[in-house]
């Protein structure tokens, strides 16, 4: 059966070159604390919280991961729906600015599934390959 309905258009975050920097700073001095500031000094950008997701699950860290990465996803929505998403509908990996969201939507799928959360877990996952899954396929292959 042929879905009639268009697909709705793909929401594209909008860029922040000072969070940017800020989180390649963060990237050079290497420090756990470094990306703490990149969070504290910008709240609403996903990339601050993925960073300190993943590092924190990289070092078995698995409850900080989860509450980083729950952070920065809660913020990513807040941004994808102050950007017209209506809760459906392409987030492309290939727009760098919605990686910062979808890197929290997979590091949080792993976290919950690392504490026993499975069904969330499961909704993540299946949230991140419906937002695009060349998103899901490039972060499961890192």
């Amino acid at each position: 059966m042929q879905n009639l309905m268009p697909e709705p258009p793909a929401t594209l975050l909008p860029a922040d070159a000072e969070a940017d920097a800020a989180l390649s700073a963060a990237e050079q001095a290497g420090s756990d604390e470094a990306f703490a500031e990149v969070a504290a000094r910008f709240p609403t950008y996903s990339a601050g919280w993925a960073a300190l997701a993943a590092r924190a699950f990289a070092e078995d860290q698995v409850v900080p991961a989860y509450a980083y990465a729950r952070t920065g996803y809660h913020r990513g929505l807040d941004q994808l729906r102050r950007s017209g998403w209506k809760g459906h509908g392409p987030v492309p990996w290939s727009h760098e600015p919605n990686r910062g969201f979808l890197r929290c939507l997979y590091v949080l799928s792993r976290a919950a599934d690392a504490i026993g959360e499975a069904d969330e877990a499961a909704r993540c996952a299946q949230f991140l390959r419906d937002c695009d899954p060349a998103a899901a396929d490039a972060l499961a292959s890192n």
